[in-house]
């Protein structure tokens, strides 16, 4: 078994609750972990035996490119499409958005969702 884990990808999105951001948008980072079986790869060196990373960063990308209002539904459609697309086990999603507007300095707020 082994943790496969894509960190710090960065997309400009447009996910919020307020009007402004669903069209403004702003940068968003998202960190994956997945469990998934690796014994056959470790042995045979073929990508088709495990998790393609660029595949998954696609599927990512694509899942950002959609507007939500909530980091939970934006993490669980991330999960969702991991679990369908991919060999996966289990995973772990964690969304962070930068610079929300929360009426103060602060750097992100986060959502984590593992399944």
């Amino acid at each position: 078994m082994g943790i496969i884990s894509i960190e710090n990808m960065e997309f400009y999105a447009y996910h919020g609750c307020f009007e402004e951001e669903q069209q403004i948008g702003t940068w968003f980072q998202v960190d994956v972990k997945m469990k998934v079986d690796t014994s056959k790869a470790e042995q045979s060196d073929n990508l088709k035996d495990t998790v393609n990373y660029q595949a998954v960063y696609h599927t990512i990308r694509n899942e950002m490119s959609q507007k939500s209002k909530l980091l939970e539904h934006v993490a669980r459609r991330i999960l969702n499409a991991l679990l369908k697309n991919y060999p996966v086990l289990s995973a772990e999603v964690t969304v962070h958005k930068k610079n929300p507007p929360l009426g103060g300095k602060t750097g992100a707020v986060t959502v984590t969702l593992t399944c």
